[in-house]
């Protein structure tokens, strides 16, 4: 089984790749629950994308009280913009605590999503579509290791210049500084369409009387309501001023 979360699309086209490529079924980690594992699940792959060098919030809750069968062997399939840090080192440790058999861990580089920290926007169009077809290649040769069986531990991750600092100092702040809802609002450019709502991977966003959009406490700060909106109407205080979107494709294409 996979298990993915995506707030952008990026994890979704991964474990949609990987499903058809494996065989194995896909879920959607917000709508997982622990009866799906059957007594014939032999694996469990979990696509996520990386949240500062780190696992999203998120996929940690679920990591910590999902009931898994005995013996299942974990993947990890994270995307990232370029680096993970040592993510994957903090995804074993979590999954270790509940006695689970970590194999792999992999990391594929994809179009970058976040655009809150000052020289942080996203990719060109030419840029993202040369990390989108790399992508592709790379998930067929871990799919390929994945299908085969193996129980042998692999590590195959891009960590980065200094993983130390950005995983234990700059991820732990991260989470507990920068994941507030509140600077989330609207511009005036705003039309009510409601895309914001539906994309949220929380259904943490509604629509008020006036027909804007609202935010609650739920957020997991994805930002897949500020890259939908067709506007560019989402706002984040005043850190999306001049930032660009990014529109993840329905599918890496023909071949997917």
């Amino acid at each position: 089984m996979i298990l993915w979360f995506s707030g952008n699309g990026n994890s979704r086209l991964a474990a949609e790749r990987l499903g058809k490529l494996t065989g194995d079924s896909i879920v959607e980690l917000t709508v997982a629950r622990s009866d799906m594992f059957t007594a014939e699940c032999k694996r469990i792959v979990w696509v996520f994308p990386i949240y500062s060098w780190g696992v999203p919030p998120i996929v940690l809750a679920f990591m910590r009280h999902l009931d898994f069968p005995a013996g299942v062997c974990h993947h990890m399939v994270c995307t990232c913009g370029d680096d993970i840090g040592y993510a994957d080192r903090q995804w074993r440790a979590e999954l270790g605590k509940r006695g689970a058999k970590c194999i792999s861990a992999f990391s594929v580089t994809m179009p970058n999503t976040y655009v809150l920290l000052p020289g942080m926007d996203t990719d060109s169009r030419d840029v993202a579509g040369g990390k989108l077809a790399a992508a592709a290649d790379r998930l067929k040769d871990i799919a390929a290791y994945i299908a085969g069986g193996t129980e042998e531990p692999v590590t195959d991750v891009v960590r980065g210049v200094c993983p130390w600092i950005k995983s234990r100092v700059i991820y732990p702040f991260f989470v507990k500084h920068m994941m507030s809802p509140k600077p989330f609002h609207p511009e005036d450019s705003c039309i009510s369409c409601g895309r914001c709502v539906s994309v949220c991977p929380m259904n943490n966003i509604r629509l008020d009387d006036r027909g804007r959009p609202v935010w609650g406490d739920r957020c997991a700060l994805c930002l897949g309501c500020y890259n939908v909106c067709p506007t560019h109407a989402v706002a984040y205080g005043r850190r999306t001023v001049g930032k660009h979107q990014y529109h993840a494709p329905e599918s890496f294409g023909a071949d997917d």
